[in-house]
């Protein structure tokens, strides 16, 4: 290096970590605006169990969800802004914890549009269907990754203090209660504070096929989460040889067709080509815990392919009677709970203590 290099590295002011360190101050304002993007949110559901809605987009409850979404959008973006005006790499031009905020503005946003070109190709969702249509799964994601941000920050902050004060914890605890609504909400038909009779009285929804839909959501949610609860568990833990989850994946599968009373084993191979795909994307992804991205995409992808098998070998071989807005909300929703499955058995590195450094 010449020493008019050496020199001009000198004259390069460091960029000051108070442009994007954020503080409980943004946690506050974060939480403020989670708040009332949750509350648009249950206020959009209570209409909707309610029979206070329409088929129209222009709503008082939308628009109560939708403000609030171009208001956190703008701080959010404001604040990137702001801090790389002066100086701050984009990576770093957000507090720690809230880039993901961010991408969930993306997200949402995304959502918003997908939704208003869902409506036009395949009609308005009817009870249930609105809970887990792809384009309405998007738009709970989104506000998942924004709500999320103050929980974020305070874990990787770290903490001085040996018992933090509700002063300091308070920002994340109501970050984690707006996030974890978030989920109930999206559940609300298996909630045991929200029993399915009270949901009878909704105009135009037969009581059997609520149940049926109701059982089917049901079956998506608990077999994600034995299945890859089991199998990310194991690849947590061992190196597993090829094959591994072909032969844990089809052996389960042929145990659970021996119960069926009219003998058809049909529906094992959608189970036999799951595990094969399992078996390759974790020999080209290495989905190790040293990589966690690759083990959370890992655990997306397959329920995703599970569940896109299943539906389509069922309705080449027995028909089936769920509409678009289900089945294919079923796929995204399997893929989510092994994402998320994936945050319990591999949870984000914490950050040492300034007394452990």
């Amino acid at each position: 290096m010449s020493r008019a290099d050496a020199v001009g590295l000198k004259a390069t002011p460091a960029i000051p970590r108070e442009l994007a360190s954020g503080g409980l101050t943004f946690d506050w304002v974060m939480v403020a605006l989670c708040a009332w993007l949750q509350g648009g949110g249950f206020l959009d559901g209570w209409a909707h169990n309610h029979g206070r809605v329409d088929a129209s987009f222009f709503t008082p409850w939308h628009a109560v969800l939708y403000t609030d979404f171009l208001a956190v959008a703008g701080w959010l973006v404001g604040a990137l802004v702001h801090n790389r005006a002066k100086g701050a790499a984009w990576g770093r031009a957000l507090p720690p914890g809230y880039g993901l905020s961010i991408v969930g503005v993306l997200v949402f946003g995304t959502g918003g549009i997908a939704d208003t070109l869902w409506h036009y190709l395949f009609g308005v969702e009817q009870s249930l269907e609105a809970l887990y249509s792809p384009s309405h799964l998007t738009l709970a994601v989104g506000s998942a990754l924004i709500m999320s941000g103050p929980f974020r920050a305070a874990w990787q902050r770290r903490d001085r203090a040996a018992t933090p004060s509700w002063g300091r914890l308070l920002p994340m605890l109501l970050s984690l209660t707006f996030t974890l609504s978030g989920f109930t909400f999206s559940a609300q038909v298996l909630h045991p504070l929200l029993p399915l009779r009270r949901m009878m009285a909704l105009p135009g929804v037969p009581e059997m096929m609520l149940y049926l839909q109701s059982l089917l959501i049901a079956s998506v949610l608990i077999q994600i989460i034995l299945k890859m609860g089991f199998v990310l568990l194991a690849m947590r833990r061992w190196r597993l040889p090829p094959g591994s989850l072909t032969l844990v994946f089809t052996l389960n599968g042929l145990l659970m067709c021996t119960l069926d009373p009219s003998n058809d084993y049909g529906l094992i191979a959608p189970v036999m080509l799951t595990g094969l795909v399992a078996d390759g994307l974790r020999s080209r992804l290495q989905p190790v815990p040293e990589r966690p991205w690759a083990f959370r995409l890992f655990a997306f992808v397959i329920p995703v392919v599970f569940y896109l098998c299943y539906f389509e070998a069922l309705r080449l071989m027995k028909g089936w009677w769920w509409s678009v807005h289900l089945w294919t909300g079923a796929i995204v929703l399997a893929g989510l709970v092994g994402w998320l499955l994936s945050y319990l058995i591999l949870p984000p590195q914490e950050p040492q203590a300034e007394h452990d450094r």
